[in-house]
C-alpha cells in the first residue's frame, strides 16, 4: 500500500478511535453526575422534615452533590487532558514514522540509481577498451570517464559508511592538525579536474590551522561543492571563500541556484531529505550530504548556516574553530 494511502487510512482510524474514546468520557461524566443527584436526592428524601437537624442534613446532602460534580468534573477534565495529549503524541510520531519510511524508500531508490550509473558507465568504457582499437584520444577520454565515475562512486560510499558510523555512535578523534587552507584547495582542484567545463571560483586569506579530520572534513567540503553544481546553472560560477572571524576559520560555498524557501530551510539538514517534491525533484542525490555536514560541522564544534545569496542562489557558512595548541 503507497504511504499517502496508509496515511490516510491510519488518519480516519485515528480519528474514529478519539471521537469514540471522547464520547465514552463524555457519556462516562454525564452518567456519575446523574449517579450523585440521585444518591443526593434519596438524601433529601431520607429526612424528615420534623427533625431537628433537618436544615442541616440538607445542606450537607446539597455539599455532597456539589463536591461530587466538582470531583467528576475535574477528573474528566484530567483525563480529557491526558487522551488529547497522548492523542496528539501518538498521531505525530505515526506520521513521522510514516514519514521517515518514505525518505527511506526514496533514499534506496536513489542510492540503486547512484550506484547502478557510475557501475553501467565503467563497465560500458572498459568493455569498449577491451573489445575496440582506438586511438590514444579516445582512450584517455574513456579512462577519464571511468575515472570520474569511479570517484562518483566512491563519493557515495563515503557518505553511506560515515553516516552509519555516525548513526552508530561511533567516536572519531580531532586531534589532527589539519591545514585547512591546503585541505580547501586540493578539493577544489579535484573538483575543477572532475568538472572542467565548471566554473569554480576560490578565494581565500592566510593559513589556518584546526583541530580535526582530514578525511571528514574533505567529505564535509565535497558535499557542500557537489550540491552547489548541482543547482548552479551551466556557465554559472560557484564560489568557495576562505577567511578568518576570530576564534574562527569560515568557509563559505556559494551558488546561483533557484534558492531554498525559508519552509526548506529547516529542513535541508534532516537525513534523507531532499528540496522539492518527489514527483518534480530531478537532480541526483541521497538526501545525506548536508545531514553529514552538519554533524561534521557539530563534531567539530563548528556549525553550518544556510543563507540567501544575492540576488539569487544559496550560501552555506561553516564556521570551525582555529587550532589553539
Amino acid at each position: 500500500m503507497p504511504i499517502q494511502r496508509k496515511l490516510a487510512y491510519i488518519t480516519v482510524v485515528y480519528w474514529i478511535m478519539l471521537l469514540y474514546v471522547i464520547a465514552a468520557l463524555v457519556w462516562w461524566f454525564i452518567a456519575l453526575n446523574q449517579q450523585s443527584s440521585e444518591m443526593a436526592a434519596l438524601r433529601v428524601a431520607q429526612v424528615a422534615s420534623n427533625d431537628p437537624a433537618y436544615q442541616e442534613k440538607m445542606n450537607e446532602a446539597l455539599a455532597f452533590k456539589k463536591r461530587k460534580n466538582a470531583q467528576y468534573t475535574g477528573e474528566g477534565l484530567i483525563f480529557l487532558l491526558v487522551i488529547m495529549v497522548g492523542a496528539v503524541f501518538v498521531y505525530r510520531a505515526t506520521r513521522k514514522q510514516l514519514q521517515l519510511v518514505r525518505q527511506q524508500q526514496n533514499f534506496l531508490m536513489a542510492v540503486t540509481h547512484e550506484l547502478k550509473t557510475p557501475i553501467s558507465v565503467t563497465k560500458l568504457n572498459l568493455e569498449t577498451l577491451q573489445f575496440r582499437k582506438l586511438d590514444e584520444s579516445k582512450q584517455k577520454k574513456l579512462i577519464q570517464s571511468a575515472i570520474f565515475e569511479t570517484e562518483r562512486l566512491n563519493d557515495l560510499t563515503n557518505n553511506i559508511l560515515l553516516a552509519s558510523r555516525i548513526d552508530g555512535g561511533e567516536t572519531v578523534d580531532f586531534s589532527q592538525n589539519v591545514a585547512l587552507d591546503k585541505l580547501v584547495s586540493d578539493v577544489v582542484r579535484q573538483f575543477e579536474s572532475r568538472y572542467p567545463e565548471r566554473k569554480i571560483s576560490l578565494t581565500h586569506e592566510g593559513h589556518f590551522l584546526i583541530a580535526g579530520d582530514e578525511l571528514l572534513l574533505r567529505i564535509l567540503l565535497s558535499n557542500l561543492l557537489d550540491n552547489a553544481l548541482k543547482y548552479t546553472p551551466p556557465g554559472s560560477m560557484v564560489e568557495v571563500k576562505l577567511g578568518g572571524a576570530g576564534k574562527y576559520v569560515t568557509m563559505e560555498v556559494s551558488d546561483t541556484g533557484t534558492g531554498i524557501s525559508d519552509e526548506e530551510k529547516k529542513k535541508v539538514f534532516e537525513k534523507f531529505y531532499r528540496v522539492g517534491g518527489e514527483e518534480t525533484r530531478s537532480t541526483k542525490g541521497t538526501g545525506l550530504g548536508l545531514y553529514l555536514c552538519r554533524k561534521i560541522a557539530t563534531a567539530h564544534k563548528g556549525s553550518i548556516q544556510l543563507l540567501d545569496n544575492k540576488p539569487q542562489g544559496a550560501v552555506f557558512l561553516v564556521k570551525l574553530p582555529v587550532w589553539n595548541g
